[in-house]
């Protein structure tokens, strides 16, 4: 078995681990940055996570055959036919 698919799995249940954030629901201290609560600024570190997790599952296992699309042919006036 592959390592890649492993690990990809394996960051997939990590994120979504840390996307359980039950500890941060009923306090509001400590302020990050002197106004935002604990738990949003903890969603918002989370969101960019994933974005980032997300990035590297289209970069390493999005499937190649799917970009190789042969272009269009156009006539001389440019309209597609």
């Amino acid at each position: 078995m592959k390592l890649k698919p492993i690990l990809l799995t394996a960051l997939v249940a990590v994120v979504y681990v840390l996307h359980q954030d039950s500890w941060n629901w009923k306090r509001a201290d400590p302020l990050i940055f002197g106004f935002l609560p604990i738990g949003l600024a903890y969603q918002a570190a989370y969101s960019v996570v994933a974005a980032v997790m997300m990035a590297v599952l289209v970069r390493t296992v999005w499937p190649k055959h799917l970009e190789d699309v042969e272009p269009e042919n156009k006539n001389r006036e440019g309209d597609r036919r």
